[in-house]
């Protein structure tokens, strides 16, 4: 089985190149699931039904979010509708729809996960205890051997230490949130496919998405500043993992680069 997980979605430029490149990208690539990281997709903040339909359409079987999940206020009253949406799994049980879903890949059930990390980010649940309940309770019961684990957290330390906690329970654990690939893509011991972070799908010239004028001012100046999208051509960053779905163990991995 062929598992393509390509990185946070920024804006009307990371649609615009996810409905242009990514049927052939599939084709090309004998995809046979693919996940991506949708958290940034409304003018980089958030992301509504719609945009999540859109992103669907366009060939994405399942979209897991992060820390902006809640950012259009919208989606609290329309997630339930769009079962492969996936929002964190350790927020608040208050919080509405799920962090995980299921997905039939020609008759193989894929489990998707999302998880929030708890270094410099905003309060979470324990993710560590969170995705073990998971693993050794719904999954077993549902004889479920492929997983993906989207881990959307700033330390690259605890993405790593995530990767060696479920090693051998999960078929990739992938990195998300900075925007910004690293390449330390790897097969741990006992067979699970591993990357820090996958990057982005979004604009080429501008910082981790965002128009550079806005990000200097905060940085530089330490005023604030409204964010926006940046202009410009597109790419896609991701991540394609080649998994035996009788173990659910990885057989190889390799980072996956295309730009307008």
């Amino acid at each position: 089985m062929n598992i393509l997980f390509l990185g946070d979605i920024v804006g009307n430029p990371g649609r615009r190149i996810l409905k242009d490149r990514l049927p052939a990208l599939r084709k090309a690539l004998s995809v046979d699931v693919c996940i991506a990281n949708g958290e940034n997709a409304a003018a980089g903040l958030g992301i509504s039904l719609p945009i999540a339909r859109e992103i669907r359409a366009a060939g994405v079987d399942c979209i897991t979010l992060g820390n902006h999940t809640w950012s259009r206020h919208e989606l609290l009253s329309s997630i339930e509708s769009e079962p492969f949406l996936v929002r964190p799994l350790n927020g608040p049980a208050a919080w509405p729809g799920k962090g995980y879903a299921f997905l039939d890949v020609g008759g193989i059930p894929v489990l998707v996960a999302n998880l929030l990390g708890r270094i410099a980010m905003e309060p979470a649940d324990d993710p560590f205890a969170t995705i073990d309940a998971l693993l050794e309770g719904t999954r077993r019961e549902k004889g479920c051997r492929i997983t993906v684990i989207d881990f959307h957290a700033e330390a690259s330390s605890e993405k790593n230490v995530m990767a060696e906690f479920v090693d051998g329970r999960a078929t990739l654990v992938v990195g998300t949130h900075t925007h910004v690939p690293t390449a330390d893509e790897r097969i741990l011991e006992r067979g699970t496919a591993f990357l820090t972070d996958v990057g982005m799908t979004g604009p080429t010239d501008g910082i981790i998405g965002m128009e550079k004028s806005c990000s200097m001012r905060r940085i530089v100046d330490r005023l604030p500043c409204a964010f926006e999208v940046a202009r410009g051509p597109a790419r896609i960053e991701g991540v394609l993992v080649e998994a035996d779905p009788s173990t659910g163990r990885a057989l190889s991995i390799r980072r996956i680069r295309e730009s307008e």
